[in-house]
């Protein structure tokens, strides 16, 4: 098994990347090459994965690779992106408390 049995699904992930994600850290080139890093090191995984493990995963900050055994000859490769956006706004600091309502005194 190695990175040119999943040259579809690189394909395709590449073609997805071009047209619908904005990426300021990678060209579509950078992010094939990329890919094929990833699935390099997601074969590597599931080759040495344990016992009773069924996946080899790799990732990095804008996607996920999972190989997955299945019942063909190799396995099942998902890509996914990892969306994030850099606009996000942080949740609250931890000094700031949450408003909790107290009920009048003597009301039931």
């Amino acid at each position: 098994m190695t990175v040119d049995t999943f040259k579809r699904e690189i394909a395709e992930a590449v073609a997805a990347y071009d047209r619908f994600v904005v990426c300021l850290h990678k060209t579509p080139d950078e992010f094939g090459a990329a890919l094929q890093s990833l699935i390099q090191k997601a074969i590597r995984a599931y080759e040495t994965r344990p016992a009773g493990m069924r996946h080899g995963i790799a990732l990095d900050k804008e996607v996920t690779i999972i190989l997955s055994q299945g019942d063909a000859e190799y396995p099942l490769c998902g890509i996914y992106f990892n969306l994030h956006s850099p606009y996000k706004k942080d949740a609250l600091p931890k000094t700031v408390q949450p408003f909790v309502e107290k009920s009048p005194e003597g009301a039931e």
